[in-house]
Formats: C-alpha cells, structure tokens, sequence
C-alpha cells in the first residue's frame, strides 16, 4: 500500500470512531428519554404518593408527589408545567430527532465503507503487486514496460 492510500485509510479510520463516538451517545440519549417517558407512565395519577427520586448516580431520596405535572426545561433555565401527555409528546418528538440523527450517521458509516471498498478496489485495479516500485522500470526483456504479458517474475 502507497503512503497516500494510508493516508486515508487513517482518515477513515479517525471518523469511523468519531462517528461510532457519536452513535453510542445518541443511543444512550433514547434510551434515557424513554426511561423518563417510563418514569411519567409510573407517576401519572399518583398525586400525594410517596417514591424514591433520584438526585444523582445511585442516589435516591424519598420524595412525595405534589403534583403529576413536570416542570420541563425549555431552555436557559426556564421551566413550563406541563402535562404528562404533553411531556410525553415532547420526549416522543426528541426521540425522532435522535432517530433521524442516528440514522444519519449510519448513512455517513456506509458512505465511508464504500469510500474504502473503493480505494481498495482502486488500487487492486491497478495490479500493484509488483515487486518493483511505481515508476521505475520493470526488468522485462527490451527494458519494456512490465505488462500482463511479459514473462518476468512478478505476480500480475
């Protein structure tokens, strides 16, 4: 392989992870929304009862429901009351757009595995197998060039 065809080979390589980086957070991202999309299915209804809320990884506090309507962040620290119904829609509208951005990606990972079968098959093409280096003459007889036909040693 020419130093070129490593070249890319490398790029591929560096966006093959960054894109493999950027599928395994989106696939994290759905299944946290559909966890809380679970969680609103588990209080909704349940007004003045008693659960463990979370407040951090592995930590829960006993907490009582004083309302089945979240607070949802809308951005720069603002918070609207919503209902479950509405909250669960925003999160089946988040979900989407992650689908469709996973989805994305996926095409790019083909896009790129086509890109490489192409190189490989480019260069394969051009028979390479050569023992001598590109541009250099090959020893056939007449100091012709080294062709399919000739009878030197090297593989064709």
């Amino acid at each position: 392989m020419d130093e070129e065809l490593n070249m890319k080979f490398g790029i591929f390589e560096r966006q093959i992870i960054q894109i493999q980086k950027e599928l395994q957070a989106i696939e994290q991202a759905i299944l946290d929304m559909n966890q809380i999309s679970f969680g609103l299915d588990e209080i909704e209804g349940k007004e003045g009862n008693e659960i463990l809320a979370s407040i951090g990884r592995g930590i829960f506090i006993k907490a009582k429901i004083s309302s089945d309507e979240p607070l949802v962040d809308v951005g720069e620290g603002n918070f609207v009351k919503k209902t479950i119904p509405e909250t669960k829609k925003l999160i089946d509208e988040q979900v989407k757009k992650l689908d469709k951005m996973k989805n994305d990606l996926e095409n790019e990972l083909d896009k790129i595995g086509k890109e490489i079968t192409s190189a490989m098959e480019k260069q394969n093409k051009h028979g390479h197998n050569h023992d001598h280096e590109h541009g250099k003459d090959c020893e056939c007889e007449n100091g012709e060039e080294c062709t399919d036909e000739c009878e030197c040693a090297h593989k064709h």
